[in-house]
């Protein structure tokens, strides 16, 4: 006899086509981009363009991403309401790069008024990139309701991602040297990173028009009722609190790259070359950390990423007594661990949505998508500043004149614990979090 229960949320093939794989995964240079760039180059702007004070930097950073915390879960539930979330996608993207470019446009000569402007223009930028961002973070789980299909389409945009972090934080810095440093320089490179997000933003937009959607029954009738629903999952819990902390790491390691090319292995173009080699052994290890996935699992998958990336942060300790080559390969077996976080996380979060979707008969993808992406830009956000406090206690001296100062031992040796151990330790404590995480990738009614 067949059981009674609630009707199947959705009676379609869960194979996406390539051109949907596709077109999804190009939202990637969009967050890649904005993920990627301001943890780059924002805090060193401030304090070796604009002459801002580390500590006083650090909190510039922080606070219009943390607005993004307020900010993301009311995007999630606007977007749940108003049914597709594609035109959020072209009016946040498109506003998203013209206020990206105007970060570093930096119209003003003083330093207060400067670092004000930056503060001003870097909130807005963060307000709309909340609303693509979560839009764009919940369309995985109404694409399709195949619990190996969403790993697929988290591959592919991991993969895209990756290269939107390669050519946006490889290729920014450059912009910056080649177009004369300082001030001159960080406005081209605003205007080249607003280029790519707008390519990103008009390339998803297209590339989704004929994506299937999965809808569901109802919405939840308010905010709060969808909010009591997340933070009673037990698993989605686990996994977001996971993920904050290994972006705190994440983030602060970015925060970093400027900092440790410049002082601990003295390259000029050091920046390019450690997210060359971050980014690049990420795009190789892609299809094995999808065998991985196959054979042990998404949970224990995502542990042993995380805890490669922890082993490799600690091994650069060793970086001022070796040659940079060598760095450049320990880079590399972080780059390969961030790649096995990044698939497997974001892998799990669609599991979450939909089993809650299959188990209520509702719609509500995007308030914890929301709260996911709240809580990544919290992380993010925290990364800098959590930096920007190592380099203030280290005594790092700021400079107004697009060159970074010298320092002194304790200030050099601040940049290397900030951009090691502190990292290392987020991203492997942060493992524990996940003790009350349940594979929430239960089969759902149209999967055998």
């Amino acid at each position: 006899m067949t059981p009674i229960g609630p009707p199947p949320v959705v009676t379609r093939p869960s194979v996406l086509p390539r051109g949907v794989l596709a077109g999804y995964a190009l939202g990637s240079l969009v967050t890649g981009a904005f993920g990627t760039v301001p943890g780059l180059l924002l805090l060193p702007y401030l304090t070796d363009t604009l002459g801002v004070a580390a500590g006083v930097s650090g909190l510039l950073v922080l606070l219009p991403k943390a607005w993004d915390v307020l900010v993301n879960p009311l995007a999630g539930r606007i977007s749940d309401r108003r049914g597709s979330r594609r035109p959020f996608l072209l009016v946040a993207g498109v506003l998203l790069s013209v206020l990206f470019a105007a970060v570093f446009a930096a119209p003003f000569a003083g330093e207060g008024v400067s670092a004000a402007y930056v503060a001003v223009a870097f909130l807005l930028a963060a307000t709309a990139y909340a609303f693509f961002q979560v839009p764009y973070v919940a369309m995985p789980a109404e694409l399709t309701d195949g619990y190996a299909e969403r790993t697929r389409l988290m591959t592919w945009r991991v993969a895209v991602l990756a290269c939107a972090i390669l050519i946006s934080g490889a290729v920014a810095p450059l912009v910056v040297d080649a177009t004369g440093g300082g001030r001159a320089g960080h406005r081209w490179s605003g205007l080249f990173v607003g280029l790519l997000i707008a390519v990103g933003t008009l390339a998803t937009f297209a590339g989704t028009r004929k994506a299937p959607s999965r809808t569901a029954q109802a919405a939840e009738p308010s905010l709060s009722a969808q909010l009591r629903v997340a933070s009673g999952n037990a698993p989605f819990r686990a996994l977001l609190l996971c993920w904050i902390v290994q972006a705190a790491g994440i983030g602060t390691m970015l925060a970093g790259v400027q900092y440790f090319a410049d002082h601990v292995i003295h390259q000029k173009a050091g920046g390019t070359f450690l997210f060359a080699a971050f980014v690049g052994p990420a795009l190789l290890v892609m299809p094995l950390w999808t065998r991985v996935g196959r054979r042990h699992g998404k949970l224990r998958s995502l542990i042993a990423g995380s805890l490669l990336f922890a082993a490799g942060a600690l091994t650069l300790l060793a970086s001022p007594a070796v040659p940079p080559v060598v760095v450049y390969l320990l880079v590399a077996v972080v780059g390969a661990g961030y790649a096995g976080q990044q698939v497997f996380a974001m892998a799990m979060l669609p599991d979450c949505i939909a089993h809650d979707t299959a188990r209520t008969g509702r719609r509500q993808a995007g308030v914890f998508t929301g709260l996911w992406t709240a809580g990544e830009t919290l992380g993010l956000a925290l990364g800098p500043g959590i930096y920007a406090v190592v380099l203030q206690l280290s005594g790092y001296v700021s400079s107004a004149t697009g060159e970074a100062a010298a320092q002194d031992s304790t200030a050099r040796l601040g940049v290397l614990l900030g951009f090691t151990v502190l990292p290392a330790m987020l991203v492997g404590v942060a493992v524990l979090l996940l003790r009350g995480y349940r594979e929430a990738g239960v089969p759902l009614p149209s999967e055998p």
